[in-house]
């Protein structure tokens, strides 16, 4: 078997000045457009975007390049320019091809944006999405009840919106009883901006709200979809009929609804192989528990995340417990077919701290279960060395 090639370089972020300054312009940019229209600003500007602002200038005339004039214009940048064309000090892998801050067609803070935000940050603290996660796992720690929060992450998944009717529903629903009062605070009141005609609309693919646009179509917050074409319609929900709709808050939407999709995706995939697969195991320990007929077990969590470096800086060693085998990361095929080198961005910036670990498409792991289930004993279903050799394969 040939030598594997050696393991790529890790990149330093820490001497670009730009990182920061981009991890302060998504903070603002995010954090504006959860209390206002990012189209419709005045004096004074908030504290954080004002600060922004001012970094960024101060920035371009370091560069020699002409400063954006207002915050405004600064919601123009993030709108109309890709952050490659930024006059910004920043690592190749900062940013893909025609990455934005604010989706150009719904004027709202792009997946990558968010991810800039909440991520790049070392504070626990301000993530928030881990904050409830992590409530739900206590909670149902005390209670001694696994199948409550495996019940509360399907929830999360399969209904981000919830009409009146809904609410009573999960209310009264005793597999949600030790996490209801989370329940009450991780959903917010729908705002107007989603309503069209006295309707709100919801995406048929990822169950999430649609934006409408100015020109009579729809906008879906997930990445997916928008490569997949118009967002197909699903519920139509009457606000004279439904009453008080409500939806998760956006970090959940984007961590935990994202990725969730495709962890139930691989779950179907891979009981159709008859495979046993239980979800969640260990109180959230991984995402996917895989054992195969001859007891082998793989673990999987699933990044579904827009930005192959911020995911590579995030990566931490899957947790030892439940036992397993083999373990990795899997990001769903279309992160791939969207950006070629996702998966070598994502080893070039992998963490130490990841200990080799190695990011699948889920793609590559259902064909790896196959060719196990097959009986193959070989590098084609060994996680890591699918990794190792195949690292641009989707």
């Amino acid at each position: 078997m040939p030598p594997s090639p050696p393991p790529p370089s890790l990149t330093d972020w820490s001497t670009h000045s730009g990182v920061t300054l981009l991890h302060t312009i998504a903070t603002a940019v995010a954090r504006l457009a959860g209390h206002t229209d990012l189209e419709s600003f005045t004096l004074p500007y908030p504290a954080e975007a004002q600060r922004a602002l001012d970094r960024t200038v101060l920035a371009c005339l370091l560069r020699g390049a002409q400063p954006p004039a207002s915050l405004p214009d600064l919601l123009l940048w993030c709108r109309t320019r890709p952050i490659e064309d930024w006059p910004l000090d920043l690592p190749q892998d900062a940013f893909g091809p025609d990455d934005f801050l604010v989706d150009p067609d719904s004027a709202t803070p792009t997946q990558l944006c968010h991810e800039w935000w909440i991520r790049a940050r070392d504070s626990a603290a301000e993530q928030y999405d881990r904050l409830a996660i992590h409530s739900a796992i206590r909670l149902c720690t005390e209670s001694e009840a696994p199948e409550s929060y495996t019940a509360f992450r399907r929830l999360l998944v399969e209904r981000p919106v919830l009409t009146g009717n809904d609410m009573f529903e999960v209310a009264t629903d005793l597999a949600l009883e030790p996490i209801r009062e989370l329940i009450g605070q991780i959903y917010d009141r729908v705002p107007d901006g989603f309503r069209r005609a006295g309707e709100y609309v919801t995406c048929a693919r990822c169950l999430t709200l649609l934006v409408p646009l100015t020109d009579g179509g729809w906008w879906c917050e997930r990445d997916r979809c928008r490569r997949e074409g118009r967002p197909p319609v699903g519920r139509r929900l009457r606000i004279d009929e439904v009453g008080a709709l409500s939806q998760l808050k956006r970090p959940l939407r984007e961590f935990v609804t994202g990725p969730g999709r495709a962890e139930i995706d691989l779950e179907r995939e891979l009981r159709a192989l008859r495979l046993s697969v239980e979800m969640w195991p260990g109180f959230d320990a991984y995402d996917l528990r895989i054992t195969f007929p001859d007891g082998w077990v793989w673990a999987v969590d699933v990044k579904d995340w827009a930005h192959p470096g911020l995911l590579g800086r995030s990566a931490t060693a899957v947790r030892s417990e439940p036992f397993y085998d083999e373990a990795c990361w899997v990001v769903p095929r279309h992160r791939v077919e969207a950006r070629p080198d996702y998966l070598k961005v994502y080893a070039r910036n992998r963490a130490p701290a990841a200990g080799g670990l190695p990011l699948l498409t889920d793609r590559q792991l259902v064909t790896a279960a196959r060719a196990r289930l097959r009986g193959d004993d070989g590098p084609a279903t060994r996680l890591s060395t699918i990794f190792t050799n195949g690292v641009s394969d989707a």
